[in-house]
């Protein structure tokens, strides 16, 4: 895990799409790192989220970076519209990549971090030709489309086998888990090797949500404080 203080990224798919404004300035007056924003086509995932006007409008009060997780066939298609709409980190699927090198390239032409996220199902050691030109890995922690599922427990294992394949080859890699993430889980999580942390049900869902963002941003993993 890198030296700096794990990140907290709130999955806006979560939120009350009815008074998203004011979980914006939710998310906006909390200790969250990030806004996570989760487009999906209905094609790649069985679901289907909202699309880029939306994203523009959430970036337009936004005061925080958006990390885009790109759950969709032929992401290529849509890199430069994602960028336009206020995209910080552009995540596509590995699943969903034909040419996976020349994506990452294109991300990081239109000036954003460039991220690949893999199913539970696929290895991590896929990703051993392309692990130097990516900037997050997002392993999904439960079968994407829908919020509030089960967290699957291989997750651990495959974040100390990401760990290990980019040491010394891309050390600064952030490793960012969706799904199932919480207080029952985060010490683990970091202890494993995790950075960044993306958090929907447990965070909207919860009684004073701004508290519960505080609470899993002030986890130490070296004292297990879970």
């Amino acid at each position: 895990m890198s030296l700096q203080k794990h990140l907290i990224a709130p999955s806006v798919l979560a939120a009350d799409f009815a008074k998203l404004y004011d979980d914006i300035q939710m998310v906006n007056n909390s200790e969250a790192d990030w806004f996570h924003i989760d487009i999906m086509d209905g094609v790649f995932v069985p679901n289907i989220s909202f699309g880029f006007p939306v994203m523009q409008a959430i970036a337009k009060h936004a005061t925080k970076p958006l990390d885009v997780h790109l759950m969709i066939v032929d992401p290529d298609r849509y890199l430069k519209v994602c960028k336009d709409s206020g995209a910080a980190v552009i995540t596509v699927h590995y699943e969903a990549c034909t040419h996976l090198h020349r994506t990452l390239a294109a991300i990081k032409e239109l000036g954003c971090k460039a991220g690949v996220a893999l199913n539970p199902h696929t290895p991590v050691s896929l990703l051993k030709d392309v692990i130097r030109d990516i900037d997050l890995v997002c392993l999904m922690s439960v079968n994407p489309g829908f919020g509030g599922q089960k967290f699957i427990e291989q997750t651990y294992n495959k974040i100390k086998e990401l760990r290990m394949l980019a040491a010394g080859v891309n050390d600064n890699l952030l490793i960012e888990i969706d799904g199932g993430v919480g207080h029952q889980n985060i010490g683990a999580l970091l202890r494993a090797g995790a950075d960044v942390l993306v958090a929907g049900s447990s965070v909207f869902a919860a009684e004073n949500p701004t508290q519960t963002i505080a609470d899993l941003k002030a986890v130490d993993p070296q004292l297990q404080q879970i």
